[in-house]
């Protein structure tokens, strides 16, 4: 019992990432010119969004309750967000701070997969981390 409950709390926590870089990804999207640098972002933002869904689907699956909305951690980080990127932020400065959320997504991820999880629990967060690694190579792309 004890085991699945702290699998819920790694993948809630993994889930709540994702949330967080659509939000970001959402941010970003609405400053950026660019229409090739947008798309690659839309991108990006379409893979958190599967991952979501495959997230939440896995841990109603094995009789959890995912935490779908941002609480304060992720209200606080877009805050921050929108401060560290002011009101006339380029499309470099955009690309960093992506590559630099991406980066801690990766992070986190490795963090979860390095916890206590089943067989495929340590699949989904597997993915997930291959997916966030693709996503900072189609950024860095962008330079």
């Amino acid at each position: 019992m004890e085991q699945r409950h702290e699998t819920i709390q790694s993948l809630n926590q993994l889930l709540q990432g994702e949330y967080m870089a659509v939000e970001s990804f959402n941010n970003f999207i609405s400053r950026l010119e660019d229409e090739k640098v947008k798309e690659v972002f839309k991108d990006v933002q379409k893979q958190h969004r599967e991952n979501i869904e495959k997230l939440a689907d896995y841990i109603q699956e094995i009789g959890g309750c995912p935490e779908e909305n941002l609480g304060i951690k992720g209200t606080m980080g877009e805050m921050k967000l929108n401060m560290d990127l002011g009101p006339d932020a380029g499309t470099e400065e955009i690309i960093e701070k992506a590559i630099e959320g991406e980066t801690k997504g990766v992070n986190m991820a490795e963090k979860v997969l390095r916890g206590d999880l089943d067989e495929k629990s340590r699949d989904i967060a597997g993915e997930i981390l291959h997916q966030d690694r693709n996503s900072i190579k189609k950024l860095r792309n962008l330079h």
